[in-house]
């Protein structure tokens, strides 16, 4: 298993709004796929495995980047700027979505799942494009980065 990779991690919550049941699923099934399997590298460290919390502060999104041992490795801060406009249309496509499992015939979930991951996909690459030059991570551990800044995103 490579050094260079997530071990824990948690998302710093103090001011977390209540959740849906399906998000909270969301948050769970991310964490726990991340951490069977991802690449984080940040660039400038020897090596993990790391701890990481994912904070938003001042309009900034935050990696406190800590090693196995607790010892500080790193703080990367991106802006949430570019992710603004992916998140929303994340969310109210993920509402659509879990509104017309209850409801809606096969046809229409499946074209409101597939619009839901194109629009995941878009928001994971956003996210791997910004972390360019500060960590580099593969596609599959952008897209579960992902879904965990869209479950910090609900607590503005």
């Amino acid at each position: 298993m490579s050094d260079f990779r997530i071990c824990a991690i948690e998302l710093d919550e103090l001011t977390v709004v209540r959740r849906t049941r399906e998000i909270e699923q969301e948050r769970e099934i991310a964490i726990y796929d991340l951490l069977e399997a991802n690449t984080f590298k940040p660039l400038e460290s020897k090596g993990g495995p790391y701890k990481v919390v994912l904070s938003v502060e001042d309009n900034r999104l935050v990696f406190e980047v800590r090693r196995e041992n607790d010892s500080e490795d790193c703080r990367v801060q991106l802006s949430l700027s570019p992710l603004r406009k992916i998140i929303k249309d994340y969310f109210l496509i993920c509402e659509s979505y879990f509104k017309a499992i209850r409801y809606a015939p096969p046809s229409q979930i499946e074209t409101l799942d597939m619009s839901r991951r194109g629009v995941h996909n878009e928001g994971s690459e956003i996210l791997k494009e910004n972390l360019d030059g500060k960590i580099e991570v593969d596609f599959d551990t952008a897209r579960r980065l992902f879904t965990l800044v869209c479950v910090l995103h609900l607590k503005g």
